[in-house]
């Protein structure tokens, strides 16, 4: 297998608006983030992935872009996005941009254009057509709830938004489009910033018949319609062309409703587009009747097959992108693990099972702490576009009654991730001096950075560990995958082989104590880690609740 630096690398995604307010104005910026470099170093990642500081209206957060080439306001400066990429450079970690060129805002100059008349000379960059039959162009529903077409009465033809109605799409059939798109990219990579992980990539090229697709639970079909269209690869390959071959970048594509071939074709090993994607079989495993919007836990047997259908799939032809959380998912130890007494045992088996997988890890910020979901109390307590437009919709309509609806946001909302990184005990969590954006999670004086720096036996340590532990061994990184017990309910076990070298990953996904007859090559093996201090190797093994461990055959 070719060995690449972005294989080997870890990667921390930080989400600025949450991650350290600088100037008391209870948001995030970018020279708070500045002031958290040391941190970073000393947990032991190589990359930041970086959602969006770009000039934003914010509907969305910041995934609605008004000017790719200016600083959101509340953020700081480009200045100070110039000291940070310098001394984050300077400790050897490199830069990812968030790249959101699906769509635009609505703010964006382009769309100010476009919506003017049939013959401006910007109509062309999105994606307007006629109504039918006096209603939407078909019946595409948007991510956010409701049809993913807005209709403009200044030239009385809709538009297209899978996203919010303040997000057109970008019309990449329009060789202008791409054009535009691959200079501002070359501006950032010119500027020193190391690769773009790629919102929404795998819908930028729409099929050309606009069918009508099979309706959900609120009457329109899927937002993923668009997914994997007609000239989507053909487009990522004139990116590579044109931008990605200018320098040794680390490209990451978000690839909704993608396949494991498709995946091959997006992250192919030749480099030809991307390096790797994230896909969300995963994410789906716990989903209910009714799609994402539950509180159902997850059949750990249906995770397995799906982590270990992409890990044999992609083997020796593509890469994997290795993460249990995001900004767009809740906390991975709310959803898998235990929130409660084995809040910290269970978020590092988890960062066990997943870590020692063939792919590139990536840490969410506040995962390295263990951090939870939150106690939201009202609708009013969310800021999120997702979560309040599915509760008015799905109540509204009588799918969920709102107490239903409350209960699946507290399990599933976004804004599970996107509560302010708890840093202290002090107020606030240490994030703001002023009034935060957002409910900080109450937890903070229990779970935080400080506490768990000046203890050895943190979550937070534990992280570091596994860390050092990739760049140690070559078989984490480049080692076959083959998953061991499949019918297990409990235990999620597979190996990891280089060569001569074996390694045996075992990981109790249960609350209770789970039995295991140990593989015979590895009863005498080396103990590499381990989530309880005084683990030991037998040849039949009681694994205690949540426990970890990591084994090296000898």
């Amino acid at each position: 297998m070719k060995k690449r630096w972005w294989k080997e690398c870890v990667v921390y995604q930080i989400y600025p608006r949450s991650f350290c307010d600088s100037n008391g104005d209870g948001i995030g910026d970018i020279r708070g983030i500045t002031s958290k470099l040391d941190y970073l170093k000393e947990l032991g990642i190589d990359v930041i992935w970086l959602s969006p500081v770009y000039q934003s209206p914010n509907d969305d957060n910041g995934y609605d872009i008004s000017d790719y080439q200016a600083i959101m306001d509340e953020f700081g400066t480009m200045e100070d996005f110039d000291e940070m990429l310098s001394a984050a450079h300077e400790r050897g970690i490199r830069i990812v941009m968030d790249l959101v060129v699906n769509h635009t805002s609505d703010e964006h100059a382009w769309f100010v254009e476009s919506r003017k008349s049939l013959d401006n000379p910007y109509r062309d960059y999105y994606i307007w057509r006629s109504g039918k039959e006096g209603k939407e162009p078909n019946n595409w529903g948007s991510c956010f709830s409701g049809s993913a077409w807005e209709y403009d009465a200044a030239t009385e033809m809709y538009y297209l938004h899978l996203f919010s109605r303040k997000q057109p799409d970008l019309n990449w059939d329009n060789p202008v489009v791409r054009e535009e798109v691959f200079r501002m990219m070359n501006w950032w990579i010119d500027k020193g910033v190391d690769g773009f992980r790629m919102d929404v990539i795998s819908l930028i090229s729409k099929p050309a018949e606009f069918a009508d697709g099979v309706p959900g639970v609120n009457g329109y079909s899927g937002f993923d319609e668009a997914a994997n269209g007609p000239h989507v690869h053909e487009y990522l390959q004139e990116m590579r062309a044109k931008v990605l071959n200018r320098a040794d970048t680390i490209t990451v594509g978000e690839c909704s409703g993608v396949t494991i071939e498709e995946a091959k074709k997006y992250a192919r090993s030749d480099e030809k587009e991307l390096n790797m994607v994230f896909q969300f079989e995963h994410m789906d495993v716990d989903a209910g009747e009714k799609g994402k919007w539950s509180d159902r836990k997850a059949d750990l047997r249906d995770l397995k097959e799906v982590m270990t259908r992409w890990q044999k799939g992609l083997e020796d032809v593509a890469w994997n992108s290795l993460f249990w959380e995001n900004h767009d998912q809740p906390r991975s130890v709310s959803r898998f693990g235990d929130d409660g007494a084995y809040r910290e045992t269970s978020a590092k088996m988890l960062a066990t099972c997943l870590y020692m997988m063939q792919g590139t890890p990536y840490i969410y910020q506040g995962q390295e702490l263990g951090m939870t979901n939150v106690p939201f109390v009202r609708i009013e307590d969310f800021r999120d576009i997702e979560s309040i437009n599915a509760y008015r919709e799905l109540t509204e309509s009588g799918v969920f009654s709102e107490e239903e609806m409350m209960r699946y946001l507290r399990y599933k909302s976004r804004d599970n991730a996107r509560t302010p990184f708890q840093w202290s005990d002090e107020e606030n969590a240490g994030f703001t001096t002023g009034t935060p954006w957002i409910m900080v999670n109450p937890n903070y004086r229990e779970i935080n950075a400080k506490e768990q720096l000046f203890r050895e036996d943190s979550v937070f340590h534990y992280f570091r560990k596994l860390i050092r532990l990739r760049r140690e061994n070559e078989v984490i990184v480049y080692g076959a995958y083959d998953l061991l017990l499949p019918e297990s309910e409990e235990l999620y076990a597979y190996t990891r082989t280089l060569g001569e070298e074996k390694l045996l990953i075992v990981c109790n996904f249960a609350g209770r104590e789970v039995s295991l007859d140990m593989p015979e090559e590895f009863c005498d093996g080396d103990i590499l880690i381990g989530n309880y201090a005084d683990a030991a190797v037998k040849g039949h093994m009681t694994l205690r609740p949540y426990e970890a461990v990591v084994l090296k055959k000898i």
